[in-house]
């Protein structure tokens, strides 16, 4: 477990201030680059930002927000969390990436997936009735052009490529990726077949729920390296879970659950749920994948979790539409005090 790394995840979340006063989209996101500077000063391992279409969210398009982030940052890994492959262009992404993988001296990854809101696709013209067969089109091209040689491709839903090269390419001579799934098992599978490392969205029920998937997970990569040895028998898995930090698991929760009950409420609505209850968000905190509390509450649940999933990362997706002051205050502990003590617990 000495080697599990700690990342931290935003998808942008439309804030207010203290007061209650909403803040700019325009805000958000210059306060997202101050929040990744910090991230990067405390000794977190991971950043990364989330791509949406959606009034509650600032940032569409993750890549130029990390751009920035890659000039003002020295050692922090740069991601999406995640790149909505199915409704961009593969080769546009891979170029951005590239570019960033520039901007930060080798430090840009891609995580990949479908999203959990379908807005992109009649933004940018997708019929969701394709929406499995442009994940895995999309996915089989961009897998080539990471290998940086000339692209041969055909597929239904894209123009083909005939010993294509695609510029800029990278000093290390490839961009890492993840694919990022919900707990589906054509998911997971899919994972396994590209070779690519599997991230776990957790983000509600107990986490162990999902020790099957993980499962099934390397049963896949070791039947597919039983037929092709030059696969990887294995490969790193991880989380991604929300969460708050403040002193004290009284202020965390008095400080998190009006926005979360807020944002439940609209998505619920939108999705047909029903009106989220006071009981709901407790039983996620206790019992759950919500990792709110004091440092030693949120290191004792995220060091659990490690340790029943055997993952080799865990993200924190920090942001919850309250005021930036509790988004910094969150990354300061998480980086100064959370991970040290998650540490200790699994050397222990």
């Amino acid at each position: 477990m000495s080697s599990v790394s700690f990342g931290i995840d935003t998808f942008g979340a439309v804030t207010r201030t203290v007061d209650g006063e909403p803040v700019s989209q325009a805000q958000v996101i210059r306060d997202i680059v101050e929040e990744g500077r910090l991230a990067d000063e405390v000794g977190v391992d991971h950043f990364g930002l989330g791509e949406h279409h959606r009034p509650e969210f600032a940032v569409s398009n993750p890549h130029t927000v990390l751009a920035g982030l890659a000039t003002v940052t020295s050692r922090i890994t740069l991601g999406t969390a995640v790149t909505v492959l199915s409704s961009d262009d593969p080769v546009r992404v891979w170029q951005q990436f590239s570019e960033i993988d520039a901007l930060s001296n080798g430090r840009a990854e891609a995580v990949l997936g479908r999203g959990s809101f379908i807005e992109s696709y009649p933004l940018f013209g997708y019929d969701l009735q394709d929406y499995e067969e442009l994940f895995e089109e999309k996915l089989e091209l961009f897998e080539l052009l990471r290998t940086e040689g000339p692209v041969t491709w055909s597929g239904r839903l894209r123009a083909p490529l005939t010993e294509q090269q695609v510029y800029p390419k990278t000093e290390r001579g490839r961009i890492p990726a993840w694919i990022a799934v919900g707990g589906s098992p054509n998911s997971v599978v899919r994972a396994a077949s590209h070779g690519i490392p599997l991230m776990l969205a957790i983000i509600g029920g107990d986490p162990r729920r999902f020790q099957p998937f993980i499962g099934l997970y390397h049963q896949a990569l070791e039947q597919i390296h039983a037929e092709h040895p030059e696969r990887p028998a294995s490969l790193p898995i991880a989380v991604h879970s929300p969460g708050f930090i403040a002193a004290t698991d009284e202020e965390a929760v008095e400080r998190f659950v009006p926005g979360w009950m807020e944002t439940r409420a609209k998505i619920g609505a939108e999705r047909g749920w029903g009106p989220p209850r006071p009981d709901e968000v407790r039983h996620e905190i206790e019992q759950g994948s919500l990792y709110l509390g004091s440092p030693e509450t949120v290191a004792r649940k995220i060091a659990a979790t490690v340790r029943d999933l055997g993952v080799d990362r865990f993200d924190l997706k920090y942001d919850s539409g309250g005021p930036h002051a509790y988004s910094m205050e969150t990354i300061e502990r998480y980086g100064r005090e959370v991970i040290p003590m998650v540490r200790d617990i699994l050397a222990s």
